[in-house]
């Protein structure tokens, strides 16, 4: 019966033949701790089949998901940062932009394309949080007001996909000035009658949140975000009170009548494609 039993001690594998997993092969959701393949995610839209945890996804993913054969064309694909305020903290802010593009492989916070979404026109701007947290500097601003000036020239319905932590910090005033940039433009859009519906995902804060974020015809929201506007502990600090249960959850906010509705992201495609048919 030695089949079964080890015989020698120790490992004897060679290094060279030992097999590993590919780095980011499996994914463990956060709620349940169960692994998924990184192919039944992608399948899945970046969604937890077992129990409907919603995986943090940039644009790439997002444009794979909303355009006709993820076929789209790029807007102002090249633009990136200056230094207005030659500003430093840890590094030069130059530095953390070359650093934060080859790491990311994008060129700021934002990609605004357009497209065919179930054969209708759309111009999509999506926030990428891999790139310095999201931030909203003034290439962020910049971009999606152009992404607007697109959309009111060619008569498309806008959609802004929202996924930042705030202001950028290394550019102070101008990041703040984007917040009234976006929102003027986006008045222009209202005036114009043209579509814009607002998506929030995971998480969506600071001055994104108190501008374009919020100004949609229709602000929907993807399950389980964290909205808001300050974090969680900073208010908590602030008034010195415990929160409410799951305070800043897009379900929290769909109750108290800041959303119009929350979107699995399987549907959201089609539930799009209802709301662009409906608003036209």
């Amino acid at each position: 019966m030695a089949w079964f039993k080890r015989t020698e001690k120790g490992v004897k594998t060679p290094t060279a033949n030992k097999k590993e997993a590919p780095d980011g092969l499996w994914y463990k959701s956060p709620k349940t701790g169960k692994f998924f393949h990184t192919r039944e995610l992608k399948n899945n839209s970046y969604v937890c089949s077992d129990d409907g945890y919603h995986v943090r996804i940039g644009s790439a993913e997002y444009f794979e998901i909303l355009f006709d054969n993820n076929k789209f064309k790029e807007l102002d694909a090249n633009m990136t940062s200056a230094d207005p305020l030659s500003f430093v903290d840890t590094k030069p802010y130059p530095s953390r932009i070359e650093q934060s593009q080859k790491k990311s492989e994008l060129k700021d916070a934002v990609r605004t394309a357009t497209g065919k979404l179930n054969q209708l026109d759309i111009v999509v701007a999506c926030m990428d949080f891999s790139f310095i947290g999201g931030s909203m500097g003034s290439v962020v601003g910049e971009k999606i007001s152009r992404a607007i000036d697109y959309s009111l020239k060619h008569n498309i319905p806008f959609l802004m996909i929202s996924k930042s932590g705030g202001a950028r910090m290394m550019e102070a005033g101008f990041s703040l000035m984007q917040m009234a940039k976006t929102s003027a433009k986006l008045a222009l859009l209202s005036e114009a009658k043209i579509p814009y519906i607002s998506l929030l995902t995971d998480p969506t804060t600071g001055g994104v949140t108190a501008s374009y974020a919020m100004l949609g015809d229709f602000n929907i929201a993807e399950p389980g975000a964290l909205i808001g506007f300050a974090g969680p502990r900073v208010i908590r600090e602030t008034i010195g009170k415990d929160l409410p249960k799951g305070f800043q959850s897009s379900e929290f906010l769909l109750e108290h009548g800041f959303l119009d509705f929350i979107v699995d992201r399987r549907d959201l495609k089609n539930r799009l494609t209802t709301l662009i048919k409906m608003l036209k």
